[in-house]
């Protein structure tokens, strides 16, 4: 990281994929005391010692967001190292570190902190110590529950309810686990991040207690095990979909999937932006009728559909047609192991320019369809990712727009056609 000397006293820092050093974090801490925002997305090459350096003296610091990022986790002490008059933090994100940290210095920072509206822990904050946070930032929108397992006795669920009950203003919630009670204090959620252990049980009490959700994310907890008993199936995603109508952002990782559900799904809520659907057992046709999942994917029309993500779905090329003649906003499409071939891809020929990108891994475009998409429309960047010496299959096929040209910074495995 490289701070020229003519910033002048920069208060945010956002990075993204970058190496970061721990002297560059206790330069930025030590050298501009004013300094509000820290967010390091994917990012390594640090420590907590940096982040402690950070905590230690950045008196004004509103927000710390630490999430998905190669570093080492040396201990969370650093949490223990904000001054005892330190108060301004807004938004506290710490959920993807694993090691302890001090549940007694979280309390005093979240007392301290009014506010607070973003809260992220990790998985060592069990559910009683939650409960207990919960009573002293009433005021959050904002909550991350970390490792979300039922251990708790009734007394305690019941102390956590009423904790639950008291955020009036919480309309974010990401975890797993056993929680469809405390739904019923979170009438206004708008965005909810589960792993499939919830199962249809959890989904359902979502698509009943939370009607104003907009976007739901269901993760597999275990997505390389083939012989999983547990898991979410179409059942919990049309139960949502017909308790919560707003939805428009969905990604939904799921063993079993129907054509009619889909088709039920995309009827019930009408104003999908962004829609995500992985049927993880690859090929995998409608379980009820034996039909490949091609109607489900060309039963995606949404007027204001812009993302469209889809893996190991339907069995010929019109399903794709379909969506790139019905779906007149998409902006953004990605399609994984899927067998469409060149007629799907070149029936977006009058779509792709007006798109920011297309991705496709996986299926079943050659080497001559990309050429003939990047002859028909040269002010498209056509670039095709190579796996394997082979001169018939595309591996990955990335198509995107750009006014400067094709991009000349490319490795040797990536051809541009």
């Amino acid at each position: 990281m490289f701070l020229p000397k003519f910033t002048p006293f920069p208060e945010e820092l956002r990075l993204k994929r970058m190496a970061v050093r721990d002297e560059s974090l206790e330069f930025l801490a030590k050298s501009f005391h004013g300094f509000k925002v820290l967010s390091l997305l994917r990012c390594d090459g640090f420590s907590t010692d940096g982040i402690s350096s950070i905590a230690s003296h950045c008196k004004s610091l509103t927000e710390l967001d630490i999430q998905e990022n190669g570093m080492d986790d040396i201990s969370g002490s650093w949490l223990s190292c904000f001054p005892d008059d330190f108060a301004s933090l807004e938004v506290l994100n710490f959920a993807s570190l694993n090691s302890e940290i001090s549940i007694d210095a979280l309390k005093r920072l979240v007392s301290r902190c009014k506010s607070l509206r973003v809260l992220k822990v990790n998985k060592n904050v069990t559910l009683s110590q939650l409960q207990r946070l919960l009573i002293r930032a009433p005021q959050l929108i904002e909550l991350g529950t970390g490792c979300f397992l039922p251990e708790l006795t009734s007394r305690q669920y019941a102390e956590l309810e009423s904790a639950f009950s008291n955020c009036k203003n919480l309309h974010t919630i990401s975890g797993v686990g056993e929680f469809s009670k405390l739904l019923a204090h979170c009438p206004n959620l708008r965005c909810l991040w589960v792993l499939d252990t919830v199962k249809d049980e959890g989904l359902e009490a979502v698509g009943t207690s939370c009607p104003l959700l907009e976007e739901l994310r269901v993760f597999p907890a275990n997505p390389f095990e083939e012989d999983i008993v547990h898991g979410v199936t179409e059942l919990g995603f049309v139960a949502v979909s017909t308790g919560c109508p707003k939805l428009q952002c969905v990604l939904y990782f799921c063993r079993q999937m129907t054509n009619a559900a889909v088709a039920t799904i995309v009827h019930n809520c009408p104003d999908f932006t962004h829609f995500g659907l992985c049927i993880m057992n690859p090929g995998q046709p409608d379980y009820m009728t034996s039909e490949p999942m091609d109607e489900a994917f060309g039963a995606v029309y949404a007027k204001n559909l812009e993302t469209l993500s889809v893996a190991f779905a339907g069995s010929s090329d019109w399903g794709m047609q379909c969506v790139l003649e019905g779906c007149s906003k998409l902006r953004k499409l990605e399609i994984r192991g899927c067998p469409f071939g060149n007629a799907a891809l070149l029936s977006g020929l009058e779509k792709y320019e007006s798109m920011r990108c297309l991705w496709m891994s996986a299926c079943s475009v050659t080497m001559n369809g990309c050429r003939l998409l990047a002859q028909e429309k040269p002010r498209l960047n056509v670039e095709v990712i190579k796996d394997e010496i082979s001169d018939d299959f595309a591996d990955k096929l990335y198509v995107h727009r750009s006014v400067a040209g094709p991009r000349r910074d490319v490795p040797p495995f990536v051809v541009t056609l």
